[in-house]
């Protein structure tokens, strides 16, 4: 159906516009409804005492709000993405997948919060109460599988590589452009490629990993990259999300990130200026990134400190996912070091004070610590930094960091 006008949605950029607007509509006015929903319902969070300043008064804050930022990617992803793309189908069930995950852990934390108010004992926010851990590193390896498998065997998934010398006639899998009045011709590719940042031959094979006679079975070794780095995003989001708009306001700077690298690589004359692979119908991801760069935002204007409302793992697993499977289906998982930096510290500091707490205890017989708390965020809480700046201050790192991997792209 034709109508004035319609011929804008032709151009994506329009509908990446369109989409933005939208998860930012549906994330402020869906927001208000679900916090007064989960308030009356009293799904608040329980808050352990940690001695951080202002702890005590997030206590009942409403959680679960991660479904404000899931239902702000799909509604316009659903209605401004052409859907018969892969890459979009693919961040949709990435997205639901990730969503039933989060959502049952905070389900199951909130239940056993009320049978402990019932049975009139003490709830105490830590006890295993959730998803066990091994069944959330199973839902995250059980997405890991589906996205290196589609990405992997999927006819509709490949790159162009320039073709040199002049192909044979008849040759289906040549394909010819006149570019600036001279043809050129690219060969369609399915080999797991990726990107290697600051390095002149910027393009890395994995298959080159294994031996010769074992290539054959380098589908194997990308679907445990592909876990490994799914699993490892997806933690280090949840394990962020400690302070108001923190993860909320990193994942926004990611996304726009992401959203130029999926821009250029779905861009023939974009890729080919800037020497990065090419890569069909990669551009229409720019709506659903669009979408949560958007929902992130939205979401912020409730999660800004002092929060009306936190995502929970409903919203910071979800969120860390999606930023993973972006990153591997734009072919820049080997800088994911760089732009999702907040995430790496985040998880490092975890693990430095809990191998070395154990270490020392084992030692000396007494837990010694490294940062006064982890994750690092609530260091600087122990600090006497307010929680606002801390805030701030990371988000103002990402950008940097965002800014250093932009440069990537020339820089080699």
């Amino acid at each position: 159906m034709h109508f004035p006008g319609s011929g804008l949605f032709e151009f994506i950029t329009f509908r990446v516009l369109l989409a933005m607007l939208l998860s930012l509509v549906v994330a402020t006015l869906f927001g208000r409804r679900l916090i007064n929903y989960l308030r009356k319902k009293q799904i608040g969070e329980s808050v352990r005492d940690l001695g951080l300043a202002g702890e005590q008064t997030k206590k009942g804050t409403p959680t679960m709000g991660g479904i404000i930022i899931i239902l702000s990617i799909l509604v316009p992803t659903l209605l401004f993405a052409n859907l018969n793309k892969v890459y979009i189908r693919l961040m949709i069930f990435s997205t639901l997948w990730l969503c039933v995950i989060g959502f049952l852990d905070d389900y199951l934390k909130l239940r056993a919060k009320k049978i402990a108010q019932q049975q009139g004992v003490p709830y105490k926010k830590g006890d295993k109460d959730g998803l066990a851990g091994w069944f959330k590193i199973l839902g995250q390896v059980g997405l890991g599988i589906v996205v290196a498998a589609t990405l992997y065997f999927n006819s509709h998934v490949t790159i162009w590589r320039e073709y040199i010398g002049t192909p044979k006639a008849g040759d289906s899998t040549i394909r010819t452009i006149l570019f600036n009045g001279k043809e050129r011709h690219f060969v369609e590719t399915k080999e797991p490629i990726t990107t290697i940042p600051f390095v002149k031959t910027h393009e890395f094979n994995y298959s080159k990993l294994l031996p010769s006679p074992w290539r054959k079975y380098s589908w194997i070794l990308y679907t445990v990259i592909v876990i490994f780095i799914i699993t490892a995003v997806s933690n280090g989001a949840n394990i962020t999300d400690g302070l108001d708009g923190l993860a909320a306001g990193t994942s926004a700077v990611i996304g726009v990130l992401l959203g130029i690298f999926a821009y250029a690589s779905g861009s023939f004359f974009l890729a080919d200026y800037l020497n990065i692979m090419y890569i069909p119908n990669l551009a229409e991801l720019s709506i659903f990134i669009a979408s949560m760069v958007g929902a992130c935002i939205g979401f912020m204007w409730y999660n800004s400190y002092p929060a009306q409302v936190f995502m929970g793992d409903t919203g910071s697993l979800t969120l860390g996912g999606i930023i993973a499977a972006i990153a591997i289906i734009v072919h820049k998982e080997l800088l994911i070091p760089i732009f999702c930096g907040i995430f790496l510290v985040e998880n490092i500091s975890v693990l430095l004070q809990v191998s070395y707490f154990k270490y020392t205890k084992r030692k000396y017989g007494e837990g010694r610590r490294i940062f006064l708390m982890s994750p690092l965020h609530h260091h600087f809480q122990k600090k006497g930094y307010h929680e606002a700046k801390i805030v701030t201050r990371f988000w103002i790192v990402t950008v940097l960091l965002m800014l250093l991997s932009v440069a990537t792209l020339k820089m080699r």
